[in-house]
């Protein structure tokens, strides 16, 4: 930034003047941008030209948009702007020269008390709470606004029991998402007890829910698994964002109120997302991975999902939240979830015993254009040493069939299980199978049957920018009566 460089979600920028006159970059950078969160990077550079840049970049703000504009001052993107500038303006602004002080307090009011009227109501989902929080750190900060401290401490009041299941898990369902909610409301918490305000028992309860749910969320590395555009995340990150939670309550068991299943056997983990897609309003980072599995084996990462390409532009992105980017099974290079009809139900059934697991899942995402419902059966061998899988294409059955547009039978499909790029994978027995090498040395072979299997290539963005690896894709074409594939995932000799 201070070379003329703005680089804010995944997109480059450098404006020959203002970066306020980029008014034709990305939504998302632009959003960044207004949002004023790059205060904390500078804060970290620390430094006199780090504080010029802070007190330049807002003083032209200023100038540019004392009037209502309605992506820049919408809900959330304020709250976040006014959480920005209350934190930092004991550094940056206190000791600015007096017109400047003096219109950035202003200002902050003025949008403070227009956030009093919108953060209830613009936006839903976690961007509501973002709003909710400004407006709260606004009436902790700015003088004579205090009665926005009250307004806001209702709202959380309403929306944190709205939002957050009774396991602690986030209605929008993505773990990356669960991570924001708990910083969110650990910095909330921070805030009150900063300003010697009493701690509403909804927030602390629902701190000690979401702190439980993110641990249920890491895999063996610590870090999160990829579902609903979510990232691995840095891990020092989380355990930093779980410590100022100060919560020490497990996770729960093996299922999340919003549909995801955590399977675990030795050193063997899988997550399966069986949940419904969020409904609208909190479906923003919604992918169409439908029963899609990621698989780990201790810190290393063996199956897993492409993730979010919030660094790589808006076609790989689109193409991120697509089935095919999912370990999971599509139909004609379609995806699960949006064929126009009512949205995917989803069926599970969990079974345990003497550590073994089973789970039986299916959706019928597929059923209105193609008239099949996709069913996909898990074992899990209590020596963590196996898993195994098959999955189903079963005709709609009984009245739904009226509502089937296409036939079931003839059309294509694939079985998708993309590798971390730390994986190496290489065909053996004459193509019948994959051998799968994870960086420790293990060995694990994967087996298929009922379908051809294929090593192609992938791209992985779990870690941010894009990266090569590959993926086993078993394919083949439906019967009219049905079709069954069968897969296994063994270890290849050792202890478990």
């Amino acid at each position: 930034m201070l070379g003329g460089s703005y680089g804010f979600a995944g997109a480059l920028e450098r404006p020959n003047d203002s970066p306020w006159d980029e008014v034709d970059a990305d939504d998302q950078w632009l959003n960044a941008l207004h949002s004023f969160t790059w205060l904390r990077d500078l804060r970290a550079l620390g430094g006199d030209d780090a504080r010029r840049l802070a007190r330049r970049l807002t003083e032209d703000w200023l100038s540019r948009h004392q009037r209502w504009s309605a992506d820049i001052w919408r809900a959330d993107i304020m709250g976040q702007r006014l959480v920005a500038w209350t934190a930092h303006f004991e550094l940056f602004f206190s000791s600015a020269p007096d017109p400047l002080r003096s219109s950035l307090l202003s200002q902050m009011a003025r949008q403070a008390r227009h956030l009093s009227r919108t953060a209830g109501g613009e936006v839903d989902g976690l961007a509501r709470l973002a709003a909710i929080k400004g407006l709260l750190y606004a009436g902790l900060c700015i003088p004579g606004e205090s009665p926005l401290l009250a307004r806001a401490t209702r709202l959380l009041d309403v929306e944190l029991p709205r939002q957050i299941e009774d396991d602690g898990a986030h209605v929008e369902r993505s773990p990356a998402v669960q991570l924001q909610l708990l910083r969110d409301l650990v910095d909330i918490r921070a805030a009150l007890s900063a300003g010697q305000q009493s701690i509403p028992p909804a927030l602390a309860d629902g701190i000690e829910r979401a702190a439980s749910m993110l641990r249920f969320f890491r895999h063996g590395d610590g870090a999160l698994c990829l579902f609903n555009d979510s990232a691995e995340n840095d891990v020092s990150d989380i355990d930093l964002t779980l410590a100022q939670a100060n919560v020490r309550k497990r996770p729960p068991g093996g299922v999340s109120k919003n549909g995801f299943q955590r399977l675990a056997a030795g050193k063997l983990l899988a997550f399966v997302d069986t949940g419904a897609r969020p409904r609208t309003g909190w479906d923003s980072h919604a992918h169409a991975g439908s029963l899609s599995l990621e698989v780990s084996f201790g810190k290393e990462r063996l199956v897993v999902n492409c993730g979010a390409a919030v660094s790589s532009g808006a076609e790989w992105q689109n193409a991120a939240r697509a089935t095919a980017a999912h370990s999971t099974l599509a139909i004609e290079d379609t995806n699960s979830s949006d064929d126009g009809g009512p949205e995917p139900h989803v069926a599970v059934e969990r079974q345990e015993a003497d550590g073994n697991l089973w789970l039986t899942a299916s959706h019928n995402g597929y059923g209105r254009r193609f008239g099949l419902i996709h069913h996909r059966r898990l074992y899990l061998a209590a020596p963590g040493d196996e898993l195994r899988g098959e999955d189903t294409l079963a005709p709609v059955e009984g009245s739904s069939r009226q509502s089937v547009i296409g036939l079931p039978g003839n059309r294509a499909y694939a079985i998708r299980f993309h590798f971390h790029p730390a994986v190496q994978a290489s065909m053996v027995q004459d193509g019948a199978a994959v051998l799968l090498r994870l960086p420790g040395g293990t060995g694990w072979r994967l087996r298929a049957s009922g379908a051809k299997i294929d090593l192609a290539e992938s791209i992985y963005f779990g870690t941010g920018g894009a990266k090569r690896t590959q993926q086993v894709v078993l394919s083949g074409r439906t019967d009219d009566d049905g079709t069954t594939v069968k897969w296994a995932l063994r270890r290849e000799g050792g202890k478990t």
